[in-house]
């Protein structure tokens, strides 16, 4: 028996049909609305006859359903339509079509937001329904997110060049946007930089794309062991290390040493060498820390980064002692975000454990998730709870 329909196996076609619909003369807004249609009709109709040329089919009826948008608004206006409306097929260029679609959807006039939400439904092929669960917000508001956000970019040249910057930025605020509803956020992240990695980098020609490729799927492999079964956070150090996914972690690796031969180091391949040498320590204590402390001085160098700076502050506190990663952290802007949950970590290691309570308690209450906010009140109630025997 053959397996049921998956229209996941349609995603990665979206952003090449919204681009050939494009190129004939269709602008960005309706194209998309024409090949969303296109994808519901595919999961009506393919599971009973699964067509030889999926792309194919796709663009013909999402051309359909833009011509009869045209021909609709053109009677009511009654007058002519300035695009071809019966064009010959000729060839689908994939590659600059999917290139130029991840380009408009992370142009630099949206706001990350808007950015994020168009990708995942332009460029990842999700109903507006599955972006709304996916940022927890009402389906009506995540329409209007995207209306706009289509809006902006209908205007815009099809053919001028975009930044891959822009782009790579985007696809990680979608990874880090995690697993909420019934679309797995960080997958998807993965699937699209795989693509953009085809597209943009076969040779290695971009080692960025490629070091933001190899630092989701490092992050990725440790997925497994970052909560426990009732949902609480567990934290790097205390993971058991045989739950992370060893075939994930080492795809990342071997991605990460091929970016770096290439002598161009960019933020997402240093972030990658630091999840590297993390990937690589059997336990938590076996760590190299003075290497990673190397690899956030490089990381600052480039970025200047606040966050940067206190992450490289708890490391200093792992690889010199908690004393150094303390006065590291001093140099830190205290109104950062984590940075008492930093702070009370480094005392906790000091030995100022009444310190490290009151911090812990301080974070907890900064803490914008609930997860973060119970580990962090926990962490408080711990230091806090009399010792054995009082």
């Amino acid at each position: 028996m053959a397996d049921p329909f998956d229209e996941s196996t349609l995603r990665p076609l979206v952003p090449a049909v919204i681009g050939v619909l494009v190129r004939r003369g269709a602008d960005f807004a309706t194209a998309e609305d024409a090949v969303q249609e296109a994808l519901v009709e595919a999961v009506r109709a393919w599971p009973d006859a699964p067509p030889r040329d999926p792309k194919g089919w796709l663009v013909t009826v999402a051309w359909r359903r833009f011509l009869d948008v045209v021909r609709s608004e053109s009677a009511r206006q009654r007058r002519e339509v300035a695009v071809d409306l019966e064009p010959e097929p000729g060839p689908t260029q994939d590659a600059d079509d999917t290139l130029r679609v991840f380009f408009l959807c992370a142009h630099p006039a949206l706001t990350p937001a808007s950015a994020v939400a168009l990708t995942l439904r332009a460029v990842a092929g999700l109903t507006t329904k599955q972006v709304a669960e996916a940022y927890l917000v009402p389906e009506a508001t995540m329409a209007q997110r995207i209306s706009r956000a289509k809006r902006t970019v209908s205007g815009q040249a099809f053919d001028r060049p975009g930044d891959l910057a822009t782009v790579r930025r985007v696809l990680y605020l979608v990874f880090n946007e995690g697993y909420t509803g019934d679309v797995d956020l960080a997958a998807e992240a993965i699937r699209l930089t795989r693509q953009l990695a085809t597209l943009v980098s076969p040779d290695g020609e971009d080692p960025e794309t490629d070091g933001l490729l190899a630092l989701m799927l490092l992050h990725h492999a440790r997925r497994p062991a970052r909560t426990r079964a009732d949902g609480s956070l567990v934290p790097l150090a205390e993971q058991d290390r045989t739950l992370w996914d060893a075939a994930l972690a080492a795809e990342g690796v071997a991605i990460l040493q091929s970016a770096l031969a290439r002598q161009a180091r960019g933020e997402f391949q240093l972030q990658a060498a630091i999840a590297a040498l993390h990937a690589d320590a059997r336990t938590a204590e076996e760590t190299d820390w003075v290497q990673v402390v190397q690899w956030y001085d490089e990381l600052l160098a480039l970025t200047g980064s606040p966050v940067v700076r206190l992450n490289r502050a708890v490391a200093v506190g792992e690889a010199d002692g908690a004393r150094a990663g303390l006065a590291a952290l001093a140099e830190v802007d205290p109104g950062l975000p984590r940075h008492r949950a930093a702070a009370a970590y480094l005392h906790e290691r000091a030995g100022d454990l009444a310190t490290a309570a009151q911090l812990y308690a301080e974070a907890a209450a900064l803490a914008t998730n609930l997860a973060e906010h119970t580990h962090l009140t926990k962490q408080a109630a711990r230091l806090n709870r009399p010792p054995v025997g009082e």
